[in-house]
This record gives structure tokens, C-alpha cells and sequence, in this order.
């Protein structure tokens, strides 16, 4: 069906059951189907060249507007939060609070930094951000078939969309779910808006009401793409699900959890920096 299964980085738990989604995928038709992705490090890149690659949140942190104590600051609260955040013996039940705690820190940091609204173009040109390799056949692909994509993200909200309006992908077809800054009349940044989003809260309880996925009730058909655990409710809100491939980049410590990724998705990415397999099987779903 989909010869980019057989990559190296490809690892699949149930093959049979994995060809049995997709195949139900083609049958209901590019009308039935939606993508349903996070952001950072799933259609961005992890790393190139051994180095890592910002996150929307690290592009914000590390760029100019950010005063010098403020990135030190900054720096001090991902060293402490994110090894709670990947830490495989915490339940989610322990994580949750002190994750609103990081970002509820992190979000008045920056508020504390008189960040100009005009200023996100040029700070997103200057950064190392890259998304990863085919991923304008991917929006291209979703948009020519009108195929709905909704961004569910924990990062920057106004940096992402900058970071896909510079690669020309920003379709109409695309939504985004994210954590948005508030500017004053002046386009200075006061705030961040609620709801806040954090790795572990992607579900109903941050969509209010998801109109968003009632005007889509018939879009039945869900390839769910994440690079976290938080990642595998993101489709909750979605009325009557049929089929849902969950599709999981483990960019990081991927020999201890390559265990927890191959129970919780379908399909999982070993340290893959392509969209390769997602575009694989979408060309497969979307051609007569």
C-alpha cells in the first residue's frame, strides 16, 4: 500500500491493524478524512546536524526582545520543569499542575518584556526554526483536497503561524489551537490569552465547546500526528471517530521509550526528521 512503512525509521506494533486503518481511510474517501497535528517537533524539526532546533516557545526565549536576565530566567525554569515533563515515572496526575505552573512562569516572563507585536516577523527570520523535510507537500496536499488542519499546539500560537505564513503554507484549510499573546493598542504584549495550553491539557477541556470539530461532524477519518504522550487525546474532541491512525515522532531517549510509544501509537518515528510517512499515506487515502 504505502511503501514508505518500510523506512528504517518506521516501527509498527500491529502492521495488520495499521493496514486495516488506512485501507478503511481510502474507502471513506478524502471528504470523510482530517489531520489533526501538534506542532513543535512533530511538523517542526527536532535537530539538524546534531543540533537542536528551536521550539516556538525557544524562538521567543532566545531572540533579542528577551532581555539577557529574562533568558537566564527563562533558561532556569526549562531546566527544572522539563525533565518533569519527560520524566516516564510521573503520572500525568502529578505532571499536570506543575506544567500550568512552567508555562503560568514562562508566559509572565515574557509579558515582563514589552514585546512589540511588529517585531514576531523578523524575530521568527532570525531564528533556527525548520520545519521538517516535505512538509510543503503535506499542507500543499491537504489544501488542493480541501482536507481540514487543525494545529493543536502548547507552544507560541503567534510565532507558529509566522513560522508557516514564511513557508507559504498557511492555507485556508488550516487551523490553530494555541496559547496566543494579548497585545495592547500600542502592540506592546500585556499578556497571554486564557486558555492556557500545556503538554498535558491537549483535549475538550481547552476547545470550549469545540465548535471547531462540530462543523466537521462528518469528518470521520483522523490521522493524529504528536511527538508526546500529551498528544493522544488531541482528537476528544471529535464527535464520531471511525478510523484514527495515530501517528507519533519519538525524536528523544528513544531506546527507553520506545516501549510507551509503540503501546500508545500506531505508528512510531524513530529519530525521523521527514514527513515522508504521513505524505505516503495521505497520497495513498487521497488518489482515486
Amino acid at each position: 500500500q504505502v511503501p514508505e512503512l518500510e523506512k528504517g525509521t518506521v516501527r509498527i506494533k500491529q502492521p495488520e491493524r495499521v493496514a486495516g486503518i488506512i485501507q478503511a481511510m481510502k474507502e471513506q474517501g478524502m471528504h470523510k478524512l482530517q489531520v489533526i497535528s501538534d506542532f513543535d517537533m512533530t511538523l517542526s524539526r527536532f535537530g539538524c546536524n546534531g543540533r537542536r532546533c528551536p521550539t516556538s516557545h525557544n524562538i521567543l526565549d532566545n531572540s533579542r526582545v528577551v532581555s539577557e536576565e529574562g533568558r537566564r530566567q527563562l533558561k532556569d525554569l526549562l531546566h527544572y520543569y522539563y525533565p518533569i515533563e519527560i520524566d516516564p515515572n510521573r503520572t500525568l496526575e502529578e505532571k499536570r499542575p506543575l506544567m500550568v505552573e512552567w508555562w503560568s512562569k514562562a508566559h509572565d516572563l515574557l509579558s515582563q518584556q514589552k514585546i512589540l507585536k511588529g517585531d514576531i516577523p523578523q524575530i521568527v527570520r532570525e531564528s533556527d526554526v525548520m520545519l521538517r523535510d516535505g512538509f510543503d507537500e503535506l499542507f500543499n496536499q491537504l489544501h488542493k483536497y480541501s482536507v481540514p488542519l487543525f494545529i493543536f499546539s502548547a507552544g507560541v500560537g503567534d510565532i507558529l503561524e509566522e513560522i508557516i505564513r514564511q513557508a507559504n503554507v498557511f492555507h485556508p484549510n488550516v487551523n490553530v489551537v494555541s496559547n496566543y499573546m494579548d497585545f495592547d493598542d500600542n502592540g506592546v504584549l500585556r499578556c497571554f490569552k486564557a486558555p492556557l495550553i500545556h503538554t498535558y491539557n491537549k483535549n475538550n477541556s481547552v476547545l470550549r465547546g469545540t465548535e471547531y470539530f462540530q462543523q466537521l461532524s462528518t469528518r470521520t477519518s483522523i490521522i493524529l500526528l504528536g511527538d508526546s504522550m500529551g498528544d493522544l487525546t488531541m482528537a476528544d474532541g471529535v464527535p464520531s471517530v471511525e478510523n484514527i491512525l495515530k501517528i507519533g515522532f519519538l525524536n528523544d531517549k528513544v531506546e527507553e521509550q520506545r516501549g510507551k510509544y509503540l503501546d500508545a501509537y500506531d505508528v512510531v518515528l524513530e529519530s525521523d526528521e521527514t514527513l515522508d510517512v504521513v505524505n505516503g499515506i495521505l497520497r495513498y487515502v487521497l488518489t482515486e
